[in-house]
């Protein structure tokens, strides 16, 4: 069969069951019911089983080796093949993955944690360890919002044993190299580029937390060597306090968090208005407690799910998904539906580059309408601020990338400490005296988001990039 008419087939094959897969997911993500868990399963094997099929697989590597198909085919079947790749593997295993990811996913958005004896979303988790004063309380509410990794961790540790078996069974070392391989990066380079931001930013890093737990001390009443992670404002410690910082969020109490995120795009002639309708915005019980874009059908059901609140992280969260789903919506709806898709890196800048707009005088100013005086006088704070933000997210993404690591390199090591050894290296946060808890599994990326967080840091980088170049 020619090259063209290979990944045409395919096309006709993979387009339904994606879109019937990303359907199931949506639903499983707004509401996880058994049903909804049972239904976003079973649409995820029969995606992973037409992507099993070994006859086409094999048909696929004889086009690619026969070379000689124009750039668009070519393209297409590169991509048909790193998609292939990794569910070329016996079913038994296929079906053990996705049903114990399902299972996964469906408890981190079922559960909540408990403070004082009352369940709690992230949402209420984070305004505790943002506004409070009250170190027990705070330290109940970190605790809890680590619960969840005591409830999924056995099960995440399995899902690694199942990945890297399936890597292994490819020719891979484990799952980690076989996911950096289908997203055509390249491990050595990846890791060179982490060394390297782990040199630029460690001193600079340290001087800047010296100065913020100088403050954190001070607010709370004790002696910096007694800070420990309930005292920041971020239970992974992923964004910078409001010590070390600067506090946006009186800026966005009571205001229309969606309706300005509307009007950021509609300034910018972009019509995210079909977007925002479909898509579900404000938390409940057993919706998913994090945040996504979603391209359902590659031709236009664009979807954001979102837990807005009326603060600074959740304007920034909902331009970040309306980032993606502006990227998404941007194909040339005449491409092929292989290529109506992005790699992970340019969607997560475009992301990454609109949700940085709400720290912006010039967004605070023309969207927010903040006074221009007042905008102008936060201008510097507002540098300041998104230099503590970057420098306090790489070394986030060095400890995870770092944990992920070492969690395919060795399922069954003591992870637990593992945990800890980098967040202490690259955080400067100690660990809770005498802590034995899988705080590591807290993390929902770590389970239905591998080898993910690195992509980020690449976003972010080619965001920097961009906007440097826009000005």
């Amino acid at each position: 069969m020619p090259a063209a008419s290979l990944v045409e087939s395919a096309e006709q094959t993979l387009g339904p069951i994606t879109h019937a897969r990303n359907l199931a997911w949506w639903d499983a993500n707004v509401d996880a019911s058994a049903e909804n868990e049972r239904r976003r399963a079973d649409t995820e094997l029969e995606f992973s089983n037409a992507l099993a099929d070994a006859d086409l697989y094999a048909s696929l590597e004889a086009a690619r080796a026969n070379g000689g198909s124009d750039g668009l085919v070519r393209r297409q079947l590169d991509l048909l093949r790193d998609l292939m790749l990794p569910h070329q593997v016996p079913a038994a295993l296929r079906e053990r993955i996705v049903g114990l990811e399902a299972s996964v996913e469906g408890r981190f958005a079922r559960h909540r944690g408990v403070v004082r004896g009352e369940e709690l979303d992230d949402i209420a988790i984070k305004r505790i360890l943002r506004e409070s004063d009250d170190v027990d309380e705070r330290r109940e509410a970190w605790e809890a919002s680590k619960t969840v990794g005591a409830a999924v961790a056995e099960d995440v540790r399995e899902l690694a044993r199942l990945r890297n078996e399936s890597a292994r069974s490819l020719g891979y070392r484990d799952w980690f190299a076989l996911s950096i391989a289908a997203s055509e990066l390249d491990e050595e380079k990846l890791f060179a580029t982490l060394e390297a931001c782990d040199r630029a930013t460690a001193e600079p890093f340290a001087r800047w937390k010296v100065a913020l737990d100088a403050r954190l001390a001070s607010r709370f009443g004790c002696s910096t060597n007694e800070l420990r992670p309930w005292h920041y404002a971020d239970p992974f410690f992923q964004e910078p306090p409001a010590e070390g910082s600067l506090d946006l969020d009186p800026f966005f109490r009571d205001r229309d968090i969606v309706e300005l995120g509307n009007r950021t795009f509609d300034g910018l002639a972009i019509d995210v208005a079909g977007t925002l309708a479909r898509s579900d915005l404000f938390p409940r019980q057993r919706k998913c407690q994090h945040a996504f874009c979603l391209d359902l059908d590659r031709s236009g059901d664009v979807r954001v799910l979102a837990n807005v609140t009326d603060n600074h992280d959740s304007m920034d969260t909902l331009l970040h998904e309306l980032g993606h789903a502006v990227y998404d919506l941007g194909f040339d709806r005449d491409l092929p539906w292989l290529l109506r898709d992005t790699h992970l890196v340019p969607t997560e800048a475009s992301a990454i580059l609109f949700g940085g707009l709400a720290a912006q005088r010039e967004w605070l100013e023309d969207v927010l309408e903040l006074d221009a005086g007042e905008a102008v006088a936060l201008e510097s704070r507002l540098r300041a601020a998104r230099a503590a933000q970057l420098l306090v997210f790489t070394r986030w993404v060095l400890v995870m990338t770092g944990f992920e690591r070492k969690l395919y390199g060795d399922p069954e090591a003591d992870l637990d400490a593992a945990w800890w050894e980098l967040v202490s290296r690259h955080q400067l946060v100690p660990p809770p005296n005498d802590r034995r808890a899988p705080d590591w599994a807290a993390k929902i990326h770590v389970a239905v988001a591998p080898v993910y967080y690195h992509t980020y840091l690449y976003g972010s980088i080619v965001a920097s990039q961009l906007q440097d170049a826009l000005r």
